[in-house]
């Protein structure tokens, strides 16, 4: 809870950044997408602790692309990659259970649904 409470609020700050609020000293587009990919990943390592499939659910690969997204955000600062890692962050998680841990990529020889 702490992990993404810290993650929001630097998915809030970097949208300030980028959307054009003048950042206190130091805190550039890069740095702050610096904690938001360090604070994402973190969440991702949990998930993957407790589900090491995470990565092959619909949730997983989301969150891989919005790690991509944010290093994108972080070289390239923008409205429009901040707002699509906005909306796919949400239409992931407030998606139903099944959509969201559906297995896209399948173990060999297993079905792909769980």
């Amino acid at each position: 809870m702490t992990l993404r409470t810290l993650h929001l609020m630097a998915v809030i700050v970097l949208g300030a950044v980028v959307l054009g609020t003048t950042p206190l000293p130091g805190w550039s587009p890069p740095w702050v997408a610096g904690a938001v990919v360090v604070s994402g990943l973190a969440m991702l390592t949990l998930d993957l602790y407790v589900d090491r499939l995470h990565l092959r659910t619909v949730a997983g690969l989301a969150a891989l692309g919005k790690v991509g997204l944010v290093v994108v955000l972080a070289l390239w600062p923008g409205p429009f990659t901040f707002w699509t890692v906005v909306v796919l962050s949400s239409v992931v998680s407030h998606a139903p259970a099944v959509f969201r841990h559906r297995v896209l990529i399948p173990l060999k020889g297993r079905p792909p649904h769980r």
